[in-house]
């Protein structure tokens, strides 16, 4: 997926995740699962793109990620949230809630 594509998505779609990863990044690969499960179960309206960040470095760089594992959540065109390594799927879940309902209606 291009620079340009991904831009389009963020301002065609209400929401969407970048996760940023790594080839040899075994947190990474780890919590992918889990974010992917999250996303699908309680945000799925929020376009999921996955991208390595070591393959994709124009679109790492334009995004300002220097470590994986990162997500980035946009929501209506606009960063909305930014998790990197450490990451608690939880408090993720909860800052993106009460947003994402008021978006779907829900």
């Amino acid at each position: 997926m291009s620079l340009e594509e991904i831009q389009n998505l963020i301002n065609e779609k209400d929401g969407v995740l970048l996760y940023f990863s790594g080839e040899n990044c075994n947190v990474c690969h780890a919590l992918r699962p889990k974010v992917d499960e999250l996303f699908a179960k309680k945000f799925p309206l929020i376009e999921r793109v996955f991208l390595d960040a070591h393959q994709n470095p124009e679109i790492s760089a334009h995004f300002g990620v220097f470590s994986v594992p990162t997500m980035i959540v946009f929501l209506g065109g606009r960063e909305f949230a930014r998790e990197g390594r450490a990451v608690s799927l939880h408090q993720l879940e909860e800052k993106l809630s009460r947003p994402y309902s008021i978006m779907t209606d829900e």
